[in-house]
């Protein structure tokens, strides 16, 4: 039976799932993608840092890092369209994350879970990691974990734009007009309204806004509990090449990696301060860089006392505020839309992952080659939270 598949948001994410479901083997349908911004301005994954890694803390994660792992490693066959094949440029040095004496019991149960799922990953003494990363200062660490394969970072919009091109050589339609509500008949979605009074009619819908969700749920009467929040990114140069630099997660929350000759820096918001109410979300807030990153920085790297900012850009987070991971499937009030949100700063090396598992669920009734069960909706609407604890 021919579906017609409606996708709202055309991003990583929603065009994963639109390749996936295109290039299934059963699927019988169309899909359309509704993207208000065919520029991607201000999406998430033309503005993310794009990494990749395998040190979680949930065993749903990890998987769903391998698989995006793979894929990201194979992308020019998977998304080759024509004899064009698409590169993303991935780099493998891995993430090194540091903790202090009180962090060290949560590295250590991370590391647990990630080596029963065969992750790369290796412990490191003060000892040690001096003696691996000579230019850091290990004053303050007890130990640290390091991914030794299959972590590093890539060209976001990149993928992005080959899963686009996949999806519309596969016959995918991208329409540029934004969502505005959904027709209703019962406890189904009959159609996706459009900006300018049209409507795309559908046999199921996907909520794949990004940091945009909630609104789009809010249609439906669902409370999604992912909101937009403001992440600042710094380039910058530095005269000192720093060998094998890892992506590098200071216990401060302050990160930074190498970005050719140059490195990328960041760090999250403290605990309850919320995003400015005054301000647009792409507005980088400058002090940040002087304020709290680089006195970290150059403590941590002493190469680093001397940079020079050469760029700065603000992105969004679509942040699941309740556990902090994707919530992905469908919803008990409402029988035929899915969802595929609040990766809370995942979403591109997740979006391999839930694009094909959405496609299968879709076409499957149901999750075949990984399961993504545990993020479902459903444990949030019965009070269950699914806790990742390493989140950056």
């Amino acid at each position: 039976m021919a579906q017609r598949v409606a996708i709202v948001g055309g991003g990583a994410v929603g065009s994963s799932i639109a390749y996936f479901l295109a290039s299934h083997p059963r699927f019988r349908g169309d899909v359309v993608v509704i993207e208000r911004d065919p520029s991607y301005r201000y999406a998430s994954s033309a503005l993310s840092a794009s990494a990749i890694r395998q040190q979680f803390s949930t065993p749903v994660n990890i998987e769903i890092s391998r698989f995006g792992l793979d894929f990201l490693r194979h992308l020019g066959e998977y998304l080759a369209v024509g004899d064009e094949r698409p590169d993303v440029g991935l780099s493998e040095p891995g993430y090194l994350f540091l903790a202090t004496p009180a962090g060290v019991p949560v590295l250590e149960q991370n590391h647990r879970v990630q080596r029963e799922h065969g992750v790369d990953v290796a412990l490191l003494t003060p000892a040690g990691l001096a003696e691996r990363f000579p230019w850091m200062n290990v004053q303050g660490i007890a130990a640290a974990s390091l991914g030794l394969s299959g972590e590093g970072w890539f060209d976001g919009y990149a993928l992005l734009q080959a899963f686009r091109r996949k999806a519309l050589a596969l016959g995918v339609t991208y329409v540029a007009l934004a969502a505005t509500g959904f027709a209703r008949t019962g406890r189904r979605v009959t159609a996706v309204t459009l900006a300018d009074g049209s409507a795309v009619p559908c046999d199921v819908a996907v909520n794949a806004a990004g940091p945009w969700a909630a609104h789009v749920a809010a249609m439906l009467d669902i409370d999604l509990p992912v909101r937009a929040r403001r992440r600042c990114v710094f380039l910058f140069a530095c005269r000192t090449v720093l060998p094998g630099c890892p992506l590098v997660i200071d216990p401060s929350g302050v990160w930074f990696r190498a970005d050719g000759p140059n490195f990328l820096t960041g760090v999250p918001p403290r605990k309850g301060e919320p995003d400015p109410d005054d301000a647009p979300l792409d507005e980088v807030d400058e002090r940040l860089f002087s304020d709290r990153i680089w006195p970290v920085l150059a403590a941590r790297v002493p190469a680093f006392e001397a940079v020079k900012i050469l760029k700065s850009w603000a992105g969004y987070y679509e942040l699941n505020t309740v556990d902090h991971n994707g919530i992905v499937g469908p919803h008990p009030s409402v029988e035929n839309v899915l969802f595929a949100n609040g990766f809370s700063g995942h979403g591109l090396q997740q979006s391999p992952a839930v694009g094909r598992g959405i496609a299968e669920w879709i076409v499957d009734g149901g999750y075949r080659t990984l399961d993504l069960s545990p993020l479902a909706f459903e444990r949030l609407v019965q009070g269950r939270r699914l806790v990742e604890l390493n989140v950056i």
